[in-house]
C-alpha cells in the first residue's frame, strides 16, 4: 500500500527527519524566508538507470496562456532538489532557505499539440504590482510526475498576487514539415496567478511501493497538458530497422526509404530516443551514427537533433540507402543536457553504443 499525506499533515505532526526539518505549520514558522522541509530521503544504492524515487508529490496548475504558436501552462509544487548536466557532469542544485515553490511551465504546440523539447533558453519572470519579484532560467527538465518541463525553484514575496511572464527564446533546432517556419521569434505569455502557503501545503504526498527498484511512477495527467511522450513505435512513419537501449535509454531507429521533402532527396535515417517506462522524449542529445555494408562503412556522421510534426523531437541524417543485413551503429556523444529530478539523476550518463541491423 502506498502512504497518501499532503504537506500540511506533516508539518502539524512531530518532526522525523526524513521529510522535515522542523515541526508546525508554515504561518508559524514564518512563511516568507524560510525552508520548512528537507528533501524526502535518496534512495542508498540507485541503479545507474531508471528508478522508483522514495516520494511521489503532486502538482497544480496556475493557468494557461498562448503566445504565437506555443501553448504554455504554469504549474508548482513544493520546492525540490534537482540536478543539472553540463557535458557528462552532473550537479545537484538543492532548496535554498528562501525557496517557496518549484514553478514549472509546459510547452506545446498548438496546432498540433506536440510538445515542445526546445533549445531555445526559457525563463520565467515574476512581478507583483509591477514590480519586479525574481526573474530566473526554467531549466528544461525531465520528472516521473510531470514529465518534460521547463522548472526551478522560486523565491517570492510572501503570499498574495503575482503575474508569471513565461519568455520563450527564438528556436534555433532544426525543424521540418509543418514546423519549418514556426517558432522562429521570441514569445512571452502571461499568467497571473495567487500564492497562498495553505493551498500549496495541501499538495498530496505518496510514498512509493518500491522505492529503489527499476521502473518508474507515470506522469500526472494535468487537463490535457502534453507530458512529452514520443510517439509510439506503431504511430512513427518509415521502416523500423530496431530498438536498442543504452544508459538505460532506447533508442528506435527508422529510414525513410522515398524521398521527402522535409528531408531531401536520399534515403532519411533517424533515431527516436525515448526513456523507458514512461515513453518521454530525450532531448537535447549528441548522437553519431555509422552505417555498414558487407564490412564497409557506407555512412558515418552526426544524427542532427530535429523537430518534426509528424516524427516529433528526433535525431536524424540523409544516408544513400539501407539494405537488408546492414548494421546501424548509434554513438551517444553526449548525454541529454537536460535537468532530473529524482528517479532519472543517475540514469541516461554513462552511455555505450547500440547497433541495429536491417
Amino acid at each position: 500500500m502506498r502512504s497518501h499525506t499532503t504537506r500540511r499533515a506533516l508539518l502539524g505532526g512531530v518532526a522525523t527527519g526524513a521529510l522535515l526539518s522542523t515541526a508546525g505549520c508554515l504561518r508559524a514558522l514564518g512563511f516568507r524566508r524560510q525552508s520548512a522541509w528537507r528533501d524526502p530521503t535518496l534512495v542508498e544504492d540507485r541503479p545507474d538507470a531508471v528508478y522508483v524515487p522514495t516520494v511521489t508529490e503532486g502538482m497544480r496548475m496556475y493557468g494557461r496562456a498562448t503566445a504565437g504558436r506555443f501553448g504554455v501552462a504554469l504549474m508548482f509544487s513544493y520546492p525540490h532538489r534537482f540536478w543539472t548536466l553540463s557535458g557528462a557532469e552532473r550537479s545537484k542544485t538543492v532548496v535554498e532557505a528562501d525557496h517557496d515553490l518549484h514553478l514549472m511551465a509546459s510547452l506545446w504546440d498548438t496546432e498540433t499539440g506536440q510538445a515542445l523539447p526546445l533549445d531555445s533558453g526559457v525563463t520565467i519572470e515574476i512581478r507583483r504590482d509591477g514590480d519586479l519579484v525574481t526573474e530566473e532560467l526554467a531549466y528544461p527538465m525531465l520528472s516521473q510526475q510531470m514529465g518534460l518541463h521547463y522548472g526551478s525553484n522560486y523565491a517570492l514575496d510572501g503570499e498574495g498576487a503575482y503575474e508569471a511572464r513565461v519568455h520563450i527564446g527564438g528556436v534555433s533546432l532544426r525543424r521540418t514539415g509543418a514546423f519549418a517556419d514556426a517558432f522562429e521569434s521570441a514569445e512571452m505569455a502571461t499568467i497571473p496567478f495567487a500564492f497562498d502557503a495553505d493551498e500549496l501545503s495541501e499538495i498530496a504526498l505518496e510514498e512509493t511501493e518500491n522505492p529503489g527498484a527499476r521502473g518508474a511512477v507515470p506522469p500526472m495527467e494535468m487537463d490535457g497538458v502534453p507530458v512529452g511522450r514520443a510517439p509510439a513505435v506503431d504511430a512513427l512513419p518509415g521502416r523500423h530497422l530496431g530498438s536498442g537501449r543504452s544508459g538505460d535509454a532506447v533508442f528506435e531507429a527508422f529510414v525513410v526509404d522515398d524521398a521527402d521533402d522535409r528531408f531531401g532527396a536520399e534515403p532519411y535515417l533517424y533515431v527516436s530516443a525515448r526513456t523507458p517506462h514512461n515513453r518521454i522524449v530525450l532531448p537535447m542529445m549528441g548522437l553519431e551514427a555509422t552505417l555498414t555494408r558487407d564490412d564497409e562503412t557506407v555512412f558515418e556522421g552526426r544524427l542532427r537533433r530535429t523537430l518534426d510534426p509528424e516524427l516529433g523531437y528526433h535525431y536524424g541524417a540523409s544516408v544513400p540507402g539501407i539494405r537488408s543485413a546492414d548494421t546501424v551503429t548509434i554513438t551517444p556523444t553526449i548525454p541529454p543536457q537536460i535537468a532530473r529530478h529524482d528517479g532519472y539523476e543517475t540514469a541516461f550518463l554513462e552511455m555505450d553504443a547500440v547497433t541495429v541491423t536491417a
